[in-house]
């Protein structure tokens, strides 16, 4: 059984969930009834959904401002209208949506402990050979606030993306990027590397 069935998850941003007297009681419950990942569920498709939509909004909107003022424009975008596209879906579909990652560009976006474990097990399957585009993970976890449902999909790496996120990034957009984000861990990503992943989560 993977590590990430016996990991509790303590919340961060708007969902902070726990605090630190829970870990045991949750850990307990976690034992007793193991998470899952794959199989049917209507919940895991709602979140499909909902990832290939924010990734298609993200997605126009950084196309375009790449056409009109080059990468230094779409980092504006990323700081901007990435977080107001997934509040906006948050609002609207009654989810917690957003992106994270391991080596984060924005602070706000650092991973709970759950998240990094199913961050870790994604690059694990990655190298053993798994296609990004096949993987997801999501489960039922045990919250003070009741049972929550987590959900996973893995960022990959694109050609365009090495522009922001690769090892060899333009001085002026470097410089615009360390303006907006002080504390970025965000490049040295190579082709095809997992950057991060959308993650979504819903009370019952």
């Amino acid at each position: 059984m993977s590590v990430i069935n016996f990991i509790t998850v303590h919340g961060r941003r708007r969902s902070r969930l726990l605090s630190g007297i829970f870990p045991v009681i949750l850990l307990c419950l976690a034992m007793a009834a193991p998470l899952s990942a794959g199989g049917p569920d209507h919940r895991a498709e709602t979140a499909r959904g909902l990832v290939k939509t924010f990734a298609g909004e993200l997605g126009m909107k950084l196309k375009t401002a790449l056409g009109e003022g080059g990468a230094v424009e779409a980092i504006r975008v990323c700081n901007v209208v990435a977080p107001d596209i997934a509040d906006r879906l948050s609002t609207e579909h009654d989810w917690h949506i957003a992106r994270t990652s391991l080596q984060p560009r924005n602070t706000d976006n650092a991973p709970d402990d759950w998240e990094a474990a199913v961050l870790r097990d994604f690059d694990e399957r990655l190298r053993n050979g798994e296609a990004i585009k096949d993987m997801e993970y999501f489960a039922e976890v045990a919250t003070e606030d009741g049972t929550l449902f987590r959900y996973m999909k893995p960022i990959p790496t694109q050609g365009l993306c090495l522009t922001c996120h690769g090892s060899d990034i333009d001085p002026v957009v470097q410089s615009e990027i360390s303006r907006l984000y002080p504390d970025d861990r965000a490049t040295g990503y190579r082709m095809g590397d997992i950057r991060g992943a959308f993650t979504l989560s819903r009370l019952h």
